[in-house]
């Protein structure tokens, strides 16, 4: 009787399956890794010349996580050591973002006051030779591997950009690269810009420091507030959310689900919302990029800020860190992150309420033919979003900039950089942010279009 009862509960365990046994799968498994133990000990024996064990299971293991998505890769202890410097905000090396885009390493964007940064490197940029070396073929730890060194030592990188016929090389000296990831910056009337660079440990703290202090002097009360998350490659999500939740005072600010629709984890804000009542619009661009995507959907979705600027990257899945036992470390792709309104940013990103290109006041009238940068939709073997899964290709209109604006920068641009102040030296340059403030000062018209 006990064996009859077993022998049910063992079939219907095989109908919930599909029918296909238990045994089946584990065998499955056996047999693919018979075979792969069968090539490795063939190769150690008869390969033409004495091998490296530990070399090719590094390789096998590097080309199984190359069959995943871009964000999944394996790190050997010396890189997973450096990858946890990084989110403290110090660590060796040059200050970039990296992204494998068709095959091509290519530059996300510079940290700004890091050494790729001041040598010149931009968004864009691809990287087709490191000291000399191809990077055809490249996955991004092995990219990382060349890129950090001992600080003070020199790197040369071969880069492509566009409208330049040849590679430029530049000539970059590796440093200890301390991220400052806020960078305010006073206006007039209470009225601030902070730039966020990244999101690191510190950033949330940083962030309601200089809010807090602006605030003091200036009789305890803020007019509004210029959040510049372009060029934000991202970070760590619990500071996307701290950060979010300074100017939230209730809501979702993101959610995240993995494999199973059912494990969905939610974080909401929690209600303190320091700056909840500041008046805040945020800009983007496409190299604006996770951790800074998940603030502009957040305080877009919450109706808390007016988003401007341009769509931005689309990275939008969930990277869980794991550290193995021999000091390496596995970067696995585990879920997606979605909108408090359950929109997917992956593949997507944010598409801003107004849209302002990025226009240099020095040819703003050849802004039509600019030419732009990849997102992650333009990734090889990136995450599906689910309007690319049905083919929706669906295009709505959002407001944008009339071109033939009046070139406000001209009276700006007479002066010496030295008798300016710091608003007329952010604002001589830079067109979306000028006009990103204009709408911030018109906080009360574009409260009516957000409710």
């Amino acid at each position: 009787m006990k064996k009859n009862l077993l022998m049910f509960l063992f079939f219907t365990v095989l109908i919930a399956l599909g029918g296909k046994p238990l045994l089946s799968y584990a065998e499955d498994r056996y047999s693919d890794l018979q075979n792969f133990t069968k090539i490795l000990n063939l190769t150690q024996q008869y390969y033409v010349e004495e091998v490296d064990t530990k070399k090719l299971i590094n390789g096998a293991i590097k080309g199984m996580l190359r069959e995943l998505d871009p964000h999944t890769n394996y790190m050997p202890p010396e890189i997973f050591k450096e990858f946890e410097n990084e989110t403290a905000g110090e660590f060796g090396g040059l200050g970039i973002e990296i992204s494998i885009q068709n095959g091509i390493l290519t530059i996300i964007s510079p940290i700004e006051d890091t050494p790729a940064w001041n040598a010149g490197i931009k968004p864009g940029d691809k990287i087709v030779a490191i000291d000399g070396t191809s990077t055809k073929g490249f996955s991004l730890v092995e990219a990382s591997a060349l890129l950090k060194g001992k600080r003070g030592s020199k790197t040369t990188l071969s880069v492509v950009r566009d409208a330049q016929e040849k590679p430029l090389d530049f000539v970059i000296t590796r440093a200890s690269v301390k991220i400052k990831s806020i960078k305010p910056t006073m206006l007039d009337e209470g009225f601030l810009y902070v730039k966020i660079t990244s999101f690191i440990e510190n950033t949330s703290g940083d962030l309601e420091k200089a809010l807090v202090d602006f605030k003091k002097r200036h009789n305890g009360k803020i007019e509004g507030i210029l959040l510049d998350l372009r060029r934000n490659p991202g970070g760590l999500l619990e500071q996307a959310i701290k950060v979010s939740d300074l100017f939230l005072k209730e809501g979702v600010i993101v959610s995240t689900i993995g494999r199973d629709p059912k494990n969905k984890e939610v974080s909401y804000a929690s209600k303190k919302a320091l700056f909840g009542d500041v008046p805040v619009v945020v800009i983007i661009n496409e190299f604006s990029a996770s951790a800074s995507e998940i603030v502009a959907g957040a305080l877009q979705d919450n109706k808390r800020a007016v988003i401007v600027g341009e769509r931005s990257f689309g990275k939008g899945s969930v990277q869980s860190v794991i550290k193995l036992g021999d000091g390496s470390g596995l970067k696995l792709t585990v879920a997606r992150y979605y909108t408090p309104s359950g929109v997917s940013i992956q593949s997507e990103g944010i598409k801003p309420d107004i849209e302002i290109e990025d226009v240099d006041a020095e040819v703003f009238t050849k802004a039509v033919n600019k030419s732009k940068g990849y997102r992650e939709k333009d990734i090889s073997g990136h995450l599906k979003s689910e309007k690319e899964k049905i083919a929706d290709k669906k295009n709505t209109t959002v407001p944008t900039i009339d071109k033939n604006a009046v070139a406000w920068w001209k009276d700006i641009g007479s002066k010496k950089d030295s008798d300016l102040t710091d608003k007329e030296k952010l604002f001589k340059s830079d067109y979306q942010a000028y006009q990103a403030y204009t709408y911030l000062r018109a906080w009360k018209t574009l409260k009516s279009m957000i409710k």
